[in-house]
């Protein structure tokens, strides 16, 4: 059994893809407030949001325990509109050496709505670890309260 692994998911948004990705890789710190039951809340350690390097700290809920989860945001790609977060210290690394979630939020060809791809790669430290399943099922579900949140506030303009 191998411990490098690579889990993936889609799943479609009423939101503009440059609007949701701003909220990742710009506005962390705001995703408490459109998935309050899952995320309690971001801080900022070191750089500033929306840039490259940047450390942060999510504070969480995940199969109804508490945790963190500290991560430099390794890469933003606007013109592609993905953001890639590697973990560096957290809960997460009690059971992988590595672990990165890459979001990406693609317009669909006819206009309407987006995309959102996520990505976990990860290194598990010892076979026994499961696969994040639980972990990718958990970023489908924020991105539906981010979209809520986000064509909610849009409809109120």
């Amino acid at each position: 059994m191998s411990l490098l692994g690579k889990l993936e998911a889609d799943v479609e948004i009423k939101s503009p893809a440059g609007k949701f990705h701003d909220v990742f890789s710009c506005r962390p710190h705001h995703v408490n407030t459109m998935s309050p039951d899952k995320i309690h809340g971001v801080d900022l350690h070191e750089g500033h949001w929306g840039k490259e390097g940047t450390v942060i700290t999510w504070n969480y809920t995940h199969d109804g325990v508490k945790k963190t989860a500290k991560e430099i945001v390794e890469a933003i790609d606007d013109n592609n509109n993905s953001t890639t977060f590697r973990v560096i210290d957290g809960d997460l690394m009690k059971e992988y050496k590595d672990f990165r979630l890459i979001v990406q939020a693609t317009p669909k060809p006819n206009g309407e709505g987006s995309v959102v791809h996520w990505t976990l790669v990860y290194q598990k430290l010892h076979p026994q670890i499961p696969d994040p399943a639980t972990l990718l099922e958990f970023a489908v579900h924020c991105s539906k309260d981010v979209d809520a949140h986000l064509t909610q506030t849009q409809a109120q303009k």
